[in-house]
């Protein structure tokens, strides 16, 4: 076998499909080589690529070494960059917009290359690199007869949810679980990741948001204490990890490659996911051929309604909290011009008597504003009343300190943006919603943000309160929704 060294990386120039050619994309095995079952492959590599597909950047091995695995059968190469009638596409993110294709002078290949830009903060794709991914045995783990150690009880609402969901393991199918916010969801998914555990299935759970993986990983690892579980978001440890659980924000779902029997995707109706075509083509780039796919939220959005009610998306509804006590309804409250009032360094003052009402209580509560801008100018007015009080947003480096301060007790009211309505549960507070008219509270957000009041059995109840300078349709829509979960709930016999 021949190499040529380019820019310090090894290319196999036996494989290329043009004499002259050095570009890596065009070395792309369609099908992978038969397996050489004498040849001793790495057990590390197998370890690091299993369900993945990485480049040859990634991988800490000679090209030597991955190249003989490659003739050996145990890996197979893609193209990153293919080029189609109408341009360019990129085969990890999918994306076929041309304005998000550049080229530049490549010192490797010595022509001009094509790379895409959507996904460069993964690692740049472009024409002359390649996709590997694993084609041998997978790594074998040894499943405990009873892998789940939880040993709580399920709602009525929580177990029909629980045996639709193990229906759909055993078919192969597709499921969404709509279960209003605090019905338990993760508990829902235990006896079906169980199942699928149990048929030498590997689960992944995704879902759009950094926070909820970090929160959601100590329950899964405490629930299947046996099974080896990894959470990978931005900078996670558990990178190079493979497992048969696995906990993952939707972006590194970019990173996999056919790799999961089950997916399960937590708040699919939640940004960026539910706006990211990129996120999808992930999603069904990481499942094999055959799999189930379970879909979570509390909000579908209107077509999805539609599906369900024409039967045209199977699905399973859970209307009522595991505790049996209805969900909170907001309640609407005027508080005049408070973008005038921002502007001139003043709160309204039934909001100011809800703050301090509050700490005189000592209840403590999330209060939701719009923006970023308007978040500061509150903090600095409210912590004239309570220096306690702290703001929280997208980019603030110090975001989960303050989560993490607030479960404990040290922060009494945490103004906050849209970032916490979803994934983050404290026992017992209450929530306030200022300028609730605001256009970036859609029903979706608003029914959310609801729904982080009264989660607890020992708190199943609590004040949501929406803060406006007018009603608007999406205010009463997200009333009207939860009313109608309360109804249903009622009709089923899910509440008290």
């Amino acid at each position: 076998m021949r190499f040529s060294l380019e820019n310090e990386t090894l290319i196999p120039e036996s494989l290329s499909n043009k004499p002259d050619s050095k570009r890596i994309s065009d070395y792309e095995s369609s099908f992978p080589q038969p397996l050489n079952p004498s040849f001793k492959y790495s057990t590390e590599l197998q370890n690091l690529l299993t369900g993945k597909q990485l480049l040859l950047e990634e991988l800490p091995f000679s090209l030597e070494e991955i190249h003989t695995h490659y003739i050996n059968g145990y890996l197979h190469y893609r193209k990153c960059i293919e080029k189609t009638k109408d341009g360019y596409s990129c085969v990890r993110c999918g994306n076929a917009d041309q304005k998000l294709f550049a080229s530049f002078g490549c010192a490797r290949c010595k022509e001009e290359c094509t790379y895409c830009r959507k996904c460069i903060n993964m690692g740049r794709m472009s024409e002359c690199t390649v996709l590997v991914t694993w084609s041998g045995p997978n790594t074998n783990t040894q499943i405990p007869v009873k892998p789940l150690a939880w040993e709580g009880t399920l709602s009525a609402g929580q177990q029909k949810a629980s045996t639709e969901l193990i229906q759909a393991v055993h078919s192969n199918d597709e499921l969404l679980i709509w279960a209003v916010c605090g019905a338990g969801k993760t508990e829902i998914l235990f006896e079906g990741m169980e199942t699928a555990l149990l048929t030498g299935k590997n689960v992944c759970i995704a879902t759009p948001r950094t926070d909820v993986v970090i929160e959601l990983a100590p329950r899964i690892k405490e629930s299947f204490p046996a099974i080896d579980v990894i959470a990978l978001y931005g900078g996670s440890e558990d990178r190079n990890k493979t497992a048969p659980i696995t906990l993952a924000t939707t972006h590194q779902l970019l990173r996999f490659y056919k790799a999961f029997d089950i997916i399960i995707i937590d708040e699919v109706d939640a940004f960026p996911y539910s706006a990211e075509p990129m996120l999808q083509y992930a999603v069904n780039q990481a499942k094999k051929n055959i799999s189930s796919t379970i879909f979570l939220t509390a909000t579908p959005n209107q077509t999805w309604k539609k599906e369900i009610v024409a039967g045209k998306r199977k699905a399973v509804t859970i209307p009522a909290r595991y505790h049996r006590y209805p969900l909170p309804v907001p309640e609407f409250v005027w508080c005049g011009n408070w973008e005038k009032l921002l502007k001139k360094k003043k709160l309204p003052r039934n909001v100011v008597f809800w703050v301090k009402e509050h700490l005189k209580m000592n209840k403590q509560a999330f209060l939701f504003v719009p923006r970023i801008t308007y978040l500061e100018k509150m903090v600095s007015l409210l912590q004239a009343i309570d220096p306690r009080i702290q703001g929280v947003h997208a980019e603030d480096p110090d975001r989960k300190d303050k989560v993490a301060r607030f479960r404990a007790g040290e922060i009494p009211i945490l103004v906050t943006t849209t970032i916490l309505e979803r994934g983050v549960t404290v026992p017992d507070i209450d929530v306030a919603v200022l300028g609730a008219e605001d256009k970036i509270f859609t029903e979706s957000a608003l029914v959310q943000i609801s729904g982080r009041v009264g989660r607890s059995a020992k708190h199943p109840t609590g004040e949501i309160i929406f803060f406006h300078y007018g009603r608007t349709r999406e205010m009463i829509k997200a009333k009207q929704h939860i009313e109608n979960m309360n109804k249903e709930a009622v009709q089923n016999g899910f509440v008290d």
